[in-house]
């Protein structure tokens, strides 16, 4: 199949570098500006079959919030697990590309100098808390762990130094910013994968990839699952791709200068790309459920009924 007769789909991801490593594959290592490298790197490192994708970056916020609006901007896109029931009738989620906290996830800090000590002093009106979303999964734990607690919404990107400066009591942390905010004489107060591991022995549902399931009815039954499949190939050929995963990263970092530290980018990838993230299985079906289950009791979510898997999932004839 010549490219011109592929099926163009959008993929949406976040820019941290778990994200970019993961799908590289299907598209070949490519600079900042899009165009592919010399040699065999630039082209896809996987078989797409009649598909083309196209990678976009935004914040993970952004795309929840598009989600969850009701508008499928993109046939796939990373979510937050907390979005998740908002947009189950729509959107099946794929095995593969998760984001598990297994005994640490994002993490609340404060100043050196703060009077705030634990996740509890934040409750009510007490503390001004500046957090990446309210629909993602960090905000939804530090709920059900802090109770109500007064907080604005911002870029994840501009959370520390809103903290350093004293513009805001505390900050819930995500992405590389969970290792290096000590650098910016922060202190931690609370670590949401380390709490939720402890109340419930599992690990913290954080980052989701989803397959549109109108797919099936505009490109023929069984090309959500046919998707799927190629997208768990990805996962794998970025993991076995260590060294070319890593020119990726590089090539694309931007401003990112935490990314010239390669201890740092591999403890990340180390905490973000595991075994749950290639095959969530049962494991991470359970601690979905619990997560998902505990946030509707406690008002933070809608019912999800059954999670819809994308490997599973095909439109009835």
């Amino acid at each position: 199949m010549v490219e011109t007769d592929q099926i163009v789909v959008s993929l949406a991801h976040s820019p941290d570098s778990d994200d970019l490593v993961m799908w590289w594959p299907l598209i070949g290592v490519r600079g900042a500006d899009g165009s592919p490298i010399e040699g065999d790197l630039g082209r896809p490192q996987v078989d797409t079959g009649r598909f083309r994708f196209e990678l976009v970056a935004r914040d993970v916020e952004e795309l929840n919030r598009l989600v969850v609006g009701g508008e499928d901007v993109y046939d796939i896109t990373a979510i937050s697990c907390a979005a998740y029931p908002a947009i189950q009738d729509r959107y099946a989620v794929t095995r593969c590309g998760g984001s598990f906290g297994e005994g640490y996830g994002p993490k609340v800090v404060v100043r050196a100098d703060s009077r705030f000590e634990t996740l509890e002093d934040l409750r009510g009106a007490g503390a001004r808390v500046a957090v990446p979303g309210v629909n993602t999964s960090a905000f939804m734990a530090l709920s059900m762990a802090a109770g109500s607690f007064r907080h604005q919404a911002m870029l994840f990107s501009e959370i520390p130094a809103a903290v350093s400066n004293g513009g805001f009591d505390a900050g819930l942390l995500i992405h590389e910013a969970q290792l290096t905010f000590g650098e910016m004489g922060l202190r931690q107060i609370g670590d949401m994968g380390v709490w939720w591991e402890a109340d419930t022995g599992m690990a913290l549902p954080l980052g989701l990839n989803v397959v549109a399931r109108s797919l099936d009815e505009r490109h023929g039954r069984g090309t959500v699952k046919e998707i799927s499949r190629i997208l768990k190939d990805s996962v794998d050929c970025s993991i076995a791709m260590g060294e070319a995963s890593r020119m990726y990263l590089q090539l694309n970092k931007g401003e990112r200068t935490e990314w010239d530290d390669p201890e740092l980018v591999d403890q990340y990838l180390a905490m973000y790309v595991s075994d749950l993230t290639v095959d969530m299985g049962s494991r991470g079906l359970g601690a979905m459920r619990a997560f998902l289950g505990r946030g509707h009791a406690e008002g933070l979510c809608a019912d999800t009924g059954a999670i819809v898997l994308a490997d599973d999932w095909e439109i009835e004839r």
